[in-house]
């Protein structure tokens, strides 16, 4: 009799966690990533030392952008996540790759952008990635970035860089198209001042 109990009990908890949990979801029918529109060709090479190495460290964001889903500024204080847009790892660590590249292919200079702490450089990118995402109010995406970079003497600059692209429809590809171009505009933006000094 204690046996057909236990079973029992184990039977119902076995119903009720499986109202909870889904073992076999609906994969999305694509996903979103972000491509560089400047690339280094394959058999590029840079040579340096820490001294000259620029390391992009991967940006903070708010909880809202640490998802893999396109955040929607719906009014002033409700945000929503668009339909099917889902990236293929957080926008965060995309926009690293993104900057990276971009970096390494408008300045030259040797650029490392892994997570392996023992590979270091002298001066690091890094910040917050305060927008990544579309405002419904305006039919546009969005892309903030406060850069914070620091020299080998130790000196700090922080700079805050924007790009607006308008008249996206809510709609998972011309969204994730939008957010490519602002993302590159952006990293072009960084690598500009970067170069600059």
């Amino acid at each position: 009799m204690l046996a057909m109990i236990r079973n029992g009990a184990a039977a119902m908890a076995v119903i009720a966690l499986s109202g909870c949990i889904s073992l076999s979801s609906e994969p999305p029918e694509s996903l979103l990533t972000l491509t560089a529109t400047a690339s280094a060709p394959a058999g590029t090479g840079t040579a340096g030392s820490r001294a000259t190495a620029i390391k992009v460290l991967e940006p903070e964001t708010s909880a809202r952008l640490s998802v893999a889903r396109v955040p929607v500024q719906v009014d002033a204080t409700e945000i929503a996540y668009l339909k099917d847009a889902v990236w293929v790892e957080k926008p965060s660590r995309l926009f690293r790759t993104l900057l990276a590249e971009t970096l390494r292919t408008r300045t030259g200079g040797l650029v490392i952008d892994g997570d392996d702490p023992g590979v270091g450089a002298a001066s690091t990118i890094r910040g917050t990635l305060r927008e990544f995402g579309y405002d419904a109010r305006t039919s546009s995406v969005i892309v903030r970035f406060d850069a914070i970079r620091s020299e080998p003497d130790g000196a700090l600059q922080t700079r805050r860089f924007e790009s607006v692209q308008p008249g996206i429809l809510a709609e998972a590809g011309p969204v994730g198209d939008g957010l490519n171009r602002a993302a590159n505009d952006v990293a072009g933006q960084v690598a500009d001042w970067v170069a600059g000094g």
